[in-house]
């Protein structure tokens, strides 16, 4: 029989708007073989982000340096090759017009760039109607608008995990018929990994060990291969009140695990246990860095905001200051743990600020919290992780199902990104906290509200 004739894969054109670059400045670098294009009014609207220090503002520029370089002897209204291998070719789109048919200008009746953007990726679709054309974008509005007008569109997916339901939890429950390894555990501290063979362990992972008479809390050591003993640790007067909890306070304690991630809705008490567990080792480190992105209402700057900075930052910085006032006024005002946690506040031994003031200082030697982590991209957790020094411990805490900014989901963000690609690192641990402790009112809320 004649050999099937393969017919060659049809290259598409994807048409990106100023999201997907505010996002991912290497965005244009991740469509294989395909063609990609930007509407001049990207290039306007990035030119307005390019000043500043937060992660945007940077994405802009290195965008627009690379734009710069492809544009050397070259016109940036013509293709042009991408320098990476196995790349397609890029160009910027002049016409944004629209056509007597289609312009989202007249369609929805406001020439702002979303529907300039429409227009240009109409334009190309009208170009070029034997190739699919493709609108990417994070926003979501945009992409519905899109579809109105018979436009294919679709999200960024690189760096998005792809099964939420499997995201690494850290924790897992095993009933055992025997006792024999629980007791082990109970009386050595420790048990081989050969006593469970229904155990297939991941690094740093945790178990909850159960049968009819009783049970224990584990940690698997990769480098021994032995499931060790999980004490029940107090930090700072804050005790555990769950396995969880108790897991989470075990990485945070533990020196050989440089990054921990801790997940879960509010009230499960992320925030306030790694405080604790920081203030607790705190004569190991130089500083206590607690952070979190600002992510103002509204979408607006914080310069929109009357005051000066302080005052602009402060209600983003409350709930981080709530959580040091709940471990302070465990103690009476006169009491030395008291004092020690005002002593490192006033002598800035332990600083509350916001993630984007922390860029440029040394994080040599220092036990770092970022707060509300899935609010940021998965370049900004790199960035933060990659300036890392030496004796630096990172914590990143958050809920993936409560994003306040308009461009990440609970698939996108920086922190199930995070989990889903570092699982299984000897340096990392994760665990996700279920139970609410906060209160049965929080409780009955986060269950059925």
């Amino acid at each position: 029989m004649p050999k099937k004739k393969v017919l060659p894969k049809l290259r598409k054109i994807f048409v990106l708007d100023t999201s997907v670059i505010l996002h991912d400045h290497q965005a244009v670098n991740q469509f294989d073989e395909h063609d990609v294009a930007i509407p001049i009014s990207v290039l306007e609207e990035l030119d307005a982000f390019k000043k500043g220090n937060d992660t945007i503002n940077f994405e802009a520029r290195q965008f627009i340096r690379f734009v710069d370089m492809l544009s050397e002897g070259n016109s940036l209204n013509s293709w042009i090759s991408l320098p990476e291998k196995g790349s397609g070719e890029f160009m910027v789109v002049m016409n944004e017009q629209g056509s007597h048919e289609s312009n989202a200008v007249k369609i929805f009746g406001d020439r702002k760039a979303d529907h300039l953007i429409l227009n240009a990726a109409l334009f190309m679709q009208e170009s070029y109607p034997d190739r699919p054309v493709i609108l990417v974008t994070k926003d979501v509005n945009l992409r519905l608008k899109a579809r109105s007008l018979n436009l294919r569109s679709e999200d960024y997916e690189t760096g998005k995990v792809k099964n939420l339901e499997g995201l690494y939890r850290g924790i897992a429950q095993i009933d055992m018929d025997d006792s024999a390894v629980i007791d082990s555990i109970h009386q050595n501290g420790i048990a081989h990994i050969s006593q469970v063979p229904q155990l297939s362990p991941s690094t740093n992972h945790y178990y909850i060990l159960k049968n009819h008479k009783s049970s224990t809390l584990a940690f698997y050591n990769q480098e021994t291969e032995t499931l060790e003993r999980v004490e029940k640790r107090h930090a700072y007067g804050i005790k555990p009140r769950n396995a969880e909890q108790a897991f989470a306070m075990h990485a945070l304690f533990n020196d050989a695990i440089k990054l921990v991630t801790i997940q879960g809705v509010a009230g499960t008490g992320k925030t306030l246990i790694a405080l604790a567990c920081a203030l607790e080792q705190r004569s190991n480190y130089r500083q206590i860095y607690l952070a979190r992105p600002i992510v103002p209402l509204n979408n607006k700057d914080i310069g929109f905001l009357p005051g000066d900075v302080k005052a602009k930052i402060n209600p983003y910085m409350e709930p981080l200051w709530d959580n040091l006032k709940v471990i302070q006024n465990q103690y009476s005002e006169s009491s030395k743990e008291f004092q020690k946690v005002k002593e490192l506040v006033d002598n800035e031994k332990l600083l509350v600020t916001p993630l984007a003031y922390i860029r440029g200082r040394s994080l040599a030697n220092i036990i770092f919290i970022v707060d509300e982590a899935q609010n940021l991209t998965p370049l900004e957790v790199k960035t933060i992780i990659t300036r890392a020094g030496e004796g630096t411990k990172i914590i990143f805490t958050g809920d993936i199902n409560q994003i306040d900014t308009p461009y990440l989901d609970a698939q996108s963000n920086g922190l199930s990104f995070m989990i889903d690609r570092l699982k299984g690192q000897p340096l990392y641990a994760h665990v996700t906290l279920e139970k609410g402790e906060r209160s049965e009112l929080a409780n009955l809320a986060n269950h059925l509200l």
